[in-house]
Formats: C-alpha cells, structure tokens, sequence
C-alpha cells in the first residue's frame, strides 16, 4: 500500500516550471503541466544531476546537462546519452495539497 506525504501546495506550482521537494530523504522534482501534477526522481540517470533545474516541454523534463530528456509519465529516456529510466511516484491533489508516494508500507 503507498503511503501518501504532502509535497507541497498546488498553488507554489506554476505550470512547466520544475520544483524541487525532498520526501523521506528522496529528492523529487514535482511538474504541473498539460493539467495534470507529475512527480518523478529529481537525479538523472546518466549525469547524477538534478531534473528540475531543466525545462519541460511536451510532458518530459530535459536534463540540462547534456539534454537527456525523460517521460514525466514513465521515467522512460527519449534520447541520449542516458539509457536508464528514473522512477515516478504516484501523485494525488487533495484540496490545494500535492500528495506523493515515494514509499510503499510493508
């Protein structure tokens, strides 16, 4: 069962603007766009840099090192030079809350 932690407010969203939260010691980068909340693993795969100092576009954040750019959806890479997808995290709006489930209750 996923345990569910308030990231933050709806509100402190602005639309395609990556925002970085950390839960239970993960770091997060949360996007609201094309009206949906994403929350995916803020460290690349391939150059262990944070996500959401990158730009989105398309429903996919793009690594602003070397330009690897990820499925907001999926995790999954859609081009080199990272090979690996980064995982996603369940998300839920409550109200103006911004829940995510970076963790799984045993």
């Amino acid at each position: 069962m996923s345990v569910f932690v308030k990231a933050c407010a709806l509100s402190e969203l602005e639309e395609d603007t990556p925002k970085r939260v950390e839960l239970d010691g993960t770091p997060v980068s949360l996007v609201k766009t094309e009206g949906e909340v994403f929350a995916i693993y803020d460290i690349c795969s391939h150059a262990n840099v944070s996500l959401s100092e990158g730009e989105v576009e398309d429903c996919q954040i793009e690594c602003w090192l070397h330009g690897s750019a990820f499925d907001l959806r999926t995790g999954k890479p859609s081009g080199l030079p990272a090979t690996r997808p980064v995982p996603v995290y369940p998300v839920q709006i409550e109200g103006d809350d911004v829940l995510v489930s970076v963790t799984q209750e045993s």
